[in-house]
């Protein structure tokens, strides 16, 4: 409770106030809503920048195509600007269509990763270039060779931007504060916001445990993905 924060600031509080935090936490804002819309938009921006960057990069590495070397460096001169530069045209372009407030206007900004591409091009460079002729010749496709030969050799790489993802979008509260005016559709870091309104903004206790809640998913995330992510980090090339 607030008062022992105070009082006893290196003791623990009884097991009751942590109960009793979890249901002022769950109960003064929607924090079960902010964790769905943190979950639905970090899943849905992870897939996209997936099913973008991996084609991107397999057509730099493995296809002819014209100027391949001009558009790799575009790729590395869009990892130097920083995300906050286009926010301005993009918040008006979405403005303009009414899109402000939606799932679309968190996800939309952020489909194309060429960090993801970068990461990705990587490893599939070191990809024997014989194994894809040799598919081409016995009649895959190029959808095929992506799904069924490029995917499975990326999975340690998948793992670690999944990582990198997942907790740049979880924890990403400068483009919500920005798009997002409706509390329904806040994430976690701008649903954190609502509990310094009120009465609720002077007990810590419940304001800690509803940002608990937000970082337990994040660690389940890197425990899981631990071993894929160390290893798509040496595969990379990355220290």
């Amino acid at each position: 409770m607030p008062d022992e924060i105070f009082t006893r600031p290196f003791g623990l509080p009884a097991f009751s106030n942590y109960l009793a935090n979890v249901q002022l936490a769950f109960g003064t804002a929607p924090l079960a809503r902010f964790m769905f819309n943190g979950f639905a938009v970090t899943a849905l921006i992870l897939g996209f920048q997936i099913a973008i960057a991996i084609p991107c990069a397999y057509a730099l590495t493995k296809c002819r195509l014209p100027f391949s070397g001009l558009l790799f460096g575009l790729v590395l001169a869009a990892l130097c600007v920083p995300i906050q530069v286009p926010m301005l045209p993009i918040y008006i372009g979405l403005a303009s269509i009414g899109a402000l407030n939606t799932y679309f206007s968190l996800i939309v900004p952020f489909v194309a990763s060429p960090f993801a591409i970068f990461l990705f091009r990587q490893q599939i460079q070191s990809y024997p270039t014989d194994i894809v002729r040799a598919a081409r010749l016995d009649g895959f496709s190029e959808f095929e060779i992506i799904t069924r030969l490029i995917v499975p050799s990326l999975r340690p790489s998948i793992a670690a931007f999944a990582v990198f993802s997942i907790t740049t979008h979880w924890n990403d509260l400068y483009w919500p504060m920005i798009s997002i005016s409706d509390i329904n559709m806040a994430t976690p870091p701008l649903g954190l916001l609502y509990f310094r309104d009120g009465d609720i903004g002077a007990n810590y206790g419940a304001l800690m445990m509803a940002a608990i809640m937000a970082i337990i998913p994040m660690m389940l995330v890197y425990f899981a993905a631990q071993r894929q992510f160390v290893r798509g980090m040496a595969v990379t090339g990355f220290r």
